[in-house]
């Protein structure tokens, strides 16, 4: 049977504050790479999790925050988003992960996908957007046990 697995997701975006700090990352991608990758590394992680990080280790984070077409293309399709009236339709047995510290998508939009799609599992760890990054072990074991 096929599952899907959602991952700090969201359905629309008529959110003002998501749709500045997307087009402002959008912005930074074609005028400032420098600033693309500080901005996506500070928004994207949670302030605890950088704060653990040494100068050099931060650093190379940031630099491998590349602008490339498909971040590019990625972030255009993000901006326009609203695919609510498709929730109704999922019948795959479906698991969406909030992060309680997400910057880049508020949970709020996790837990609106979970209202949207019926019988949805839904999880949320204390975590920044780039809950691979931040929860590797805790997200591994959710799809894990939602996939046993």
């Amino acid at each position: 049977m096929k599952r899907l697995v959602l991952i700090v997701g969201w359905a629309r975006n008529d959110d003002p504050r998501q749709a500045m700090a997307l087009g402002l990352w959008r912005h930074l991608a074609d005028t400032d790479p420098w600033a693309y990758q500080r901005y996506i590394t500070l928004l994207a992680h949670s302030p605890d999790h950088l704060a653990g990080l040494d100068g050099a280790r931060l650093e190379a984070l940031a630099a491998a925050a590349l602008p490339t077409e498909g971040a590019r293309r990625q972030l255009d399709l993000d901006l326009v988003v609203d695919i609510r009236d498709r929730l109704p339709r999922i019948g795959a047995p479906t698991l969406v992960v909030g992060a309680s510290r997400d910057q880049v998508i508020p949970v709020a939009h996790a837990r609106e996908l979970h209202a949207g799609i019926a019988g949805s599992r839904y999880a949320e760890l204390d975590s920044g957007h780039n809950v691979l990054l931040e929860q590797p072990e805790k997200l591994a074991g959710l799809i894990r046990d939602f996939l046993d």
